[in-house]
């Protein structure tokens, strides 16, 4: 009996020492280490579990490529946009928008997953405190260091904006996703001006600008029924993710970073991590306008 003891700790003795060989995981560690500092980063706009009783189709999510059903049916999306719509740019406390004039078809998108014609409204970004994060929408759990959301109305069936909001097809939004490369010359007008809006509710004129600079020409994208990502968090968008994303230098992103959530004479508080946490999918279905047989 002895001997079998001796036999068996012998044995643990040696899985023991396997397990202690087995190296650490610091990818893990790591991973969890980002989740826990982003959530711990977030704008108080987005640490609650925000949610809307019975919502079934809230953003953003996480689009997993091969999961993605292609639709031959889905058109390529026509982007029209009048550089002279552009008005300003205002700093909202929690992003930095640029606003257009929507009161007739100048600046509008079709197709697509789309049965109308949609205006432009204002497009915005959102980022994190480093490149590690700071999308809102994820590609196979893959964060980009920021995105660009173009917002469009639905002025066919809706008379106005805050009526098309509260729709299930009153909105379109077009997701770009960013990522670090090259100096994006098109983004830099618009970077030059953000130090005059740099705190909260300061408004700044800015025309003369054409958002399709900021859209990559690579025609692929998915698209999903979902939901504004700031209250009231309505379940009005219809989502169309471009595949591709743009690159943006370094100081580019910075320069997003050096705004404030807060207004001149408060104390300082740095615009960063300001995106929604991730929405299930529920029964959702991501359709793309591309066969996706290979993730990048």
């Amino acid at each position: 009996m002895n001997g079998l003891k001796v036999t068996a700790l012998g044995r643990l003795s040696k899985q023991l020492k396997t397990l202690r060989a087995v190296p650490a995981r610091p990818c893990s560690l790591a991973a969890c280490s980002r989740k826990n500092a982003r959530k711990a980063a977030l704008h108080p706009l987005w640490q609650s579990p925000l949610t809307i009783p019975g919502g079934t189709r809230q953003s953003p999510i996480n689009i997993q490529w091969r999961d993605s059903v292609y639709d031959p049916f889905l058109k390529p999306l026509k982007i029209s946009y009048d550089p002279t719509t552009c008005l300003h740019i205002w700093n909202n406390g929690y992003s930095f928008l640029v606003e257009f004039d929507d009161s007739a078809d100048r600046s509008t998108i079709v197709g697509g997953p789309l049965e109308n014609q949609y205006r432009l409204k204002q497009f915005h970004f959102h980022w994190g405190a480093i490149n590690d994060w700071g999308s809102e929408h994820t590609v196979d759990s893959k964060f980009y260091p920021a995105e660009l959301h173009l917002v469009h109305w639905n002025a066919v069936e809706y008379p106005s904006f805050e009526e098309a909001v509260m729709e299930g097809n009153g909105l379109a939004v077009i997701g770009v996703f960013l990522k670090l490369g090259a100096r994006h010359e098109g983004l830099q007008t618009l970077v030059d001006a953000l130090p005059a809006v740099r705190h909260k509710d300061a408004v700044i004129e800015f025309d003369d600008f054409d958002p399709s600079c900021l859209i990559p020409s690579c025609p692929d994208y998915w698209t999903y029924a979902g939901s504004l990502t700031t209250p009231p968090l309505t379940e009005s968008v219809t989502w169309i993710i471009k595949k591709k994303p743009i690159e943006v230098d370094e100081n580019q992103l910075e320069a997003f970073r050096t705004l404030l959530f807060t207004s001149d004479g408060e104390e300082e508080r740095r615009m960063v991590d300001n995106f929604r946490p991730l929405q299930p999918l529920m029964n959702r279905t991501v359709r793309s306008s591309f066969r996706p047989l290979l993730s990048p």
